[in-house]
C-alpha cells in the first residue's frame, strides 16, 4: 500500500486542518499516512478509529513561513526535514507539505535528489479553465533565472503530468510570451522557442489568457514569471469575488437576483477555489513530492493527497525519465 509523510505542522493554521485533510482522504482512499510533527499536539486531533491506520513521527521542531529556507538544512529535527529523509531513504512513496514551500524545494531537491536529466526542479501550478478543465504552468517559482535548455526540460516534464496525472491524450504545449508570433519575447523565449518547437505537441507562443482558455494544456516560462502570474490570478480571483458580494449588496434588485443566481455562483467559487486542486506538484526531484499553499484548509489537503496518490500509481518519474532520455536537453 502506498505511503504517504505529511508535513502536520508547517501550515498557516497548524495541525487541525492537515490531518482533518489526511482523515477525509483516509474515507475515500486507502493508503498509509505518515503524520510528521510534534505528537503531543497531533495526536489528541485524531479519533481513536483512526489510530490504528496511521502513523505519527515525532519531532518537536518546524520550519516557520517568516524563517529562512536556508536554515532548513541545518534543522535536523524539524518536521519537513524529517519528512524529506522519509522519502529520501525510500520509507514513503510521497511527501505532501503545507509548510515553508522554500524550505520544501530545497529540502527536496538536496537530500532527495534530482531525476536523472533534470538540471532544475520545478514547481507546477494547476489553473483552472473556462472549459472545467485545468492547465498546468509551469515553472511556477522554483527557478528565477532559468536558461533556455530549463524550459525545455519544464515542457517534456509538464507534458508527462499532464498525460500521464491529469488525463490529457495529446497535451498541448504553450510559451509563455508577449504576442504569439514566433518574433516576439526576451532573449530566453526567442532561444526557448527554436528548442521547443522540436517536441510532440508544441504550438508556438501563448499569451496570458490562454492560460485559460482551454486552447492549451501545458505552460512553459520561467519561475519569476509564472509565480507572478500565479500570484496575479489568485488575487484577480479574490478582487472578483468581492466585488460581486459588492455589487449585489448595492439594491434590493441584487440581492433578490443573487438569490435566483445563488447555484451559479456556489459553481463560479468552486471553480476558482485553490482548494479543488490540492498543491503544486515539484518535478524534477527523485521522488512525488507536492507542495500546498500555505493556507490551505481540509479540502486542499485531500486533493493534494490524492494528487500524490495519482502520481505514485501513474509512475510520473518514471515516464519522465524516458522523455528525457529521448528528448536530451543538451545540444
Amino acid at each position: 500500500m502506498v505511503r504517504v509523510a505529511i508535513d502536520a505542522m508547517g501550515g498557516d493554521f497548524g495541525p487541525a486542518p492537515i490531518v482533518e485533510g489526511t482523515l477525509l482522504a483516509l474515507n475515500e482512499k486507502d493508503f498509509i499516512p505518515l503524520l510528521v510533527g510534534n505528537k503531543e499536539i497531533i495526536e489528541p486531533l485524531i479519533p481513536q478509529k483512526y489510530k490504528k491506520t496511521l502513523e505519527i513521527i515525532d519531532c518537536k521542531d518546524f520550519i516557520k513561513m517568516e524563517e529562512g529556507a536556508s536554515s532548513a538544512i541545518r534543522r535536523k529535527d524539524s518536521s519537513i526535514y524529517v519528512a524529506t529523509e522519509l522519502a529520501k531513504e525510500g520509507k514513503v512513496d510521497a511527501l505532501v507539505s503545507a509548510g515553508h514551500s522554500g524550505a520544501t524545494m530545497s529540502l527536496a531537491t538536496l537530500r532527495i535528489g534530482r531525476i536523472e536529466g533534470a538540471s532544475r526542479p520545478a514547481i507546477c501550478a494547476i489553473m483552472p479553465r473556462q472549459d472545467g478543465k485545468q492547465s498546468l504552468i509551469l515553472d511556477a517559482g522554483a527557478n528565477v533565472d532559468c536558461k533556455p535548455e530549463h524550459l525545455y526540460e519544464f515542457a517534456l516534464m509538464g507534458y508527462e503530468y499532464s498525460k500521464n496525472v491529469m488525463g490529457y491524450e495529446n497535451p498541448r504545449i504553450g510559451l509563455l510570451s508577449n504576442g504569439e508570433e514566433e518574433s516576439k519575447g526576451n532573449e530566453l523565449t526567442k532561444s526557448a522557442f527554436s528548442r521547443l518547437k522540436t517536441l510532440k505537441g508544441f504550438v508556438g507562443n501563448v499569451e496570458g489568457h490562454n492560460i485559460f482558455d482551454g486552447s492549451t494544456e501545458v505552460i512553459v516560462c520561467d519561475g519569476f514569471v509564472g509565480n507572478i502570474v500565479l500570484k496575479t490570478s489568485e488575487g484577480v480571483a479574490e478582487s472578483i469575488t468581492t466585488l460581486i458580494k459588492n455589487f449585489v449588496k448595492v439594491s434590493l434588485t441584487g440581492v433578490v437576483g443573487a438569490l435566483f443566481m445563488k447555484n451559479v455562483f456556489k459553481k463560479l467559487k468552486k471553480r476558482m477555489d485553490y482548494a479543488e486542486y490540492g498543491g503544486a506538484p515539484l518535478l524534477g526531484v527523485n521522488g512525488n513530492v507536492i507542495i500546498c499553499h500555505g493556507k490551505s484548509n481540509a479540502k486542499a489537503i485531500k486533493n493534494a493527497i490524492f494528487q500524490a496518490l495519482t502520481s505514485v500509481d501513474q509512475k510520473i518519474n518514471e515516464n519522465i525519465i524516458k522523455a528525457f532520455a529521448s528528448h536530451p536537453s543538451k545540444e
